[in-house]
């Protein structure tokens, strides 16, 4: 069999969700799909980023489609016409007009029906018409939640029998381990918080992940708790940025909001084993991955109690009503100050990520692709 994957998301330089779900997915597949032929279609300037930590297996090989705009729906659905494969992955959940009859499409959410006010008028219409048109054309979905699942078929119609839920994984901390204070990355000097208590966000800061409620609970915990934390927010600009960052400019405990920006992966896991509690009170997720990796780093998780979020960690974190900064504040002061508590949501959380894997998600997902031959 010929297999086709759309992989144009997974060789970016800064990868976040679904770009990181994409590698991992193609990475684990790697030794799932043995005798049949594979190819992947990246974009042009993707033609040498998949060298530097990708090794290719023999019955592999790359295509690069060379085509500036609307890569999708005009560059690959011609590779599909004049060079078609049996079947067709898509990991980004936007299948090509011209498509074989048999082709895999992965939702990750319908954040943009949940949080309008989180996207440009453009994004939600785009987002809404190309994710209802991969449901249609494609011959099996792939949801990454049950959360997902439901709202594809209650918005969208979509057919319960060609749809199935395959859970995300995370990615590993072991080849990262962490060190002790002499290797301690530069981010801890550069701020000065090598011995300082603090809270932690890491992931896009945008309007969907609710970065203002963050800061609104922060600052609730400096005036009536008055912890000695930071607060640090890691991650790149996203939607609604500006106001994130003339909130942060205006409240009384600015000076100790620190605004990293994008990360290294080993910095990354550095900041979730030494952070006091990781903050994640967003709008809505399609499934949460950040969740995962800051358990299985042993930091306990405040996250939202909508979407796919009680799903995803269970019992495992303090789950709050993300739209009350107050209910944030007292479950992160909770963490902060009752050990036990803290010790309790630390084990939970570990034994949370045991459920979870991207080996898991690639056996899964492989099953799929070959039971389309």
């Amino acid at each position: 069999m010929l297999i086709g994957i759309d992989a144009s998301r997974a060789f970016i330089k800064n990868r976040t969700g679904i770009e990181e779900y994409s590698y991992r997915v193609i990475e684990h597949l790697r030794d799932k799909l043995d005798g049949h032929r594979v190819i992947l279609y990246l974009r042009k300037n993707q033609s040498a980023s998949w060298q530097s930590d990708f090794i290719l297996p023999n019955n592999w090989k790359i295509k690069i489609i060379n085509f500036p705009y609307f890569w999708t729906q005009v560059g690959l659905s011609l590779e599909m016409l004049f060079h078609p494969v049996d079947t067709l992955f898509v990991p980004a959940h936007t299948v090509p007009l011209i498509h074989p009859e048999n082709t895999i499409v992965t939702i990750h959410g319908l954040e943009y029906e949940f949080c309008p006010e989180a996207y440009s008028l453009w994004g939600r219409f785009y987002m809404r018409c190309t994710i209802k048109k991969s449901c249609q054309w494609a011959s099996s979905i792939i949801a990454v939640s049950e959360n997902t699942k439901r709202d594809l078929m209650r918005l969208y119609n979509v057919d319960n029998k060609k749809t199935q839920v395959i859970y995300e994984g995370y990615a590993c901390n072991d080849k990262f381990p962490m060190t002790n204070d002499k290797s301690i990355s530069n981010i801890y000097t550069k701020y000065k918080i090598l011995d300082t208590k603090y809270l932690l966000f890491i992931g896009r800061l945008e309007a969907r992940k609710n970065i203002a409620n963050i800061i609104n609970a922060f600052e609730i915990l400096k005036e009536q708790y008055k912890i000695p934390h930071k607060l640090i927010l890691a991650g790149m600009p996203g939607f609604g940025y500006e106001k994130i960052k003339n909130k942060m400019a205006n409240v009384n405990c600015c000076q100790d909001i620190i605004e990293l920006g994008h990360i290294a992966e080993e910095e990354k896991w550095k900041l979730f084993k030494n952070a006091s509690v990781f903050v994640f009170p967003t709008l809505y997720e399609g499934f949460g991955i950040p969740i995962l990796e800051a358990q299985s780093a042993g930091c306990p998780v405040i996250a939202s109690n909508n979407s796919s979020i009680p799903e995803v960690a269970s019992d495992s974190a303090l789950l709050i009503n993300p739209n009350n900064a107050e209910e944030i504040a007292d479950a992160i002061y909770k963490l902060i100050s009752d050990e036990n508590l803290r010790n309790e949501i630390i084990k939970k959380g570990q034994e949370n990520v045991q459920r979870f894997s991207w080996e898991k998600c690639g056996k899964e997902i492989s099953y799929v692709i070959l039971s389309e031959a």
